[in-house]
């Protein structure tokens, strides 16, 4: 009997049971429904791999993938006073931006980071549009000022990664004056001589759109992203009419002079690249002598040779990260 139980019919159940599956194993795609299995959409970077959509990616995602090796280093960015106007609508705002942490597992809305792209040093900045719509607050405004003094100390290009439903109405008149702290900055990165890029991914509205993604020196889109002030249906409501097909729409605006390229995500790395070198003046990469990003997977990201995902708390930092630039301030 012992057998029996021991063995036999536990084998026997194993045969017959139900696995249980995963729910994070598939993911259906928004624009074409596909069902897309978890590691083919995160090799891909969570574009769609049937019909091209561009799905949501976090700024540290963003990053690992487009630094040479994931190597980058977080700027500091000075924390404003929480809560100025003790604003209430159905919770308090600091309890929506603990819940925003807990979920995005971020601080705020925007990430600064300093590392190489094809050998190239530069700064860059992303809206992480999970986070409270990637709303433009205080904070965000302090990391575009961050950003923008880093690039000008070590000489280096700014590229930003603008996602945001406009600004922060928990912060009222405070989040509207990010508009001109922004411009400010980007006119620093003028003055020096620096180029700043601005990539626009979906969507990417309100006053982000009226300030600072707007000004740079080369705007680059992602296919099919929203970029507008007023949304379409705001507009239709307000003249009472239809909007033609595709207004509004990273491709629309490129037709109509607004942008400069509609880049796949799959190829900004290559595309900022190339035009990080030329306008600073630098030769072309050689592309066999360039470093790979990092892979996604689809707990986060990992490393080359090993299965452990990388910490968000600790990104990984490269060696030389402290070595000063050549031709640096501090060098």
């Amino acid at each position: 009997m012992n057998w029996i139980n021991n063995y036999v019919r536990p084998k026997i159940n194993s045969l017959f049971s139900r696995r249980e599956m995963p729910d994070n194993l598939w993911t259906k795609c928004d624009d074409c429904g596909t069902m897309l299995f978890h590691r083919e959409l995160s090799d891909n970077l969570n574009v769609c791999t049937n019909c091209g959509y561009h799905m949501g990616i976090t700024p540290r995602d963003r990053f690992l993938t487009l630094f040479d090796n994931g190597m980058f280093t977080e700027v500091e960015v000075p924390r404003p006073t929480p809560d100025p106007l003790s604003f209430r609508d159905q919770k308090r705002y600091p309890e929506r931006m603990r819940s925003a942490q807990r979920k995005t597992g971020e601080k705020e809305a925007m990430l600064v980071a300093e590392g190489e792209i094809g050998r190239t040093p530069v700064i860059c900045a992303a809206q992480d549009f999970s986070f409270m719509g990637g709303s433009m607050g205080m904070y965000v405004g302090n990391a575009i000022i961050a950003a923008a003094q880093r690039a000008v100390k070590l000489r280096r290009p700014l590229i930003l990664f603008s996602a945001a439903g406009g600004a922060r109405m928990q912060e009222g008149i405070l989040s509207l004056m990010q508009m001109p702290r922004s411009t400010v900055a980007v006119q620093m990165l003028k003055e020096a001589g620096l180029p700043y890029i601005v990539v626009l991914t979906h969507p990417t509205t309100g006053g982000v759109t009226a300030s600072y993604a707007m000004l740079g020196d080369v705007h680059i889109s992602e296919p099919g992203a929203l970029i507008c002030f007023a949304g379409p249906r705001v507009i239709e409501q307000t003249i009472r009419e239809k909007l033609p097909e595709g207004f509004q729409r990273a491709e629309y605006l490129l037709d109509h002079g607004m942008l400069d390229r509609v880049t796949p995500r799959t190829k900004m790395r290559e595309e900022l690249i190339t035009i990080t070198r030329l306008l600073m003046g630098l030769p072309p990469a050689v592309r066999g002598d360039l470093p790979p990003p990092a892979k996604m997977s689809s707990g986060g990201m990992q490393d080359d040779e090993s299965d452990q995902p990388v910490s968000r708390d600790q990104p990984p930092v490269r060696p030389d990260s402290q070595a000063p630039v050549e031709g640096s301030d501090d060098s």
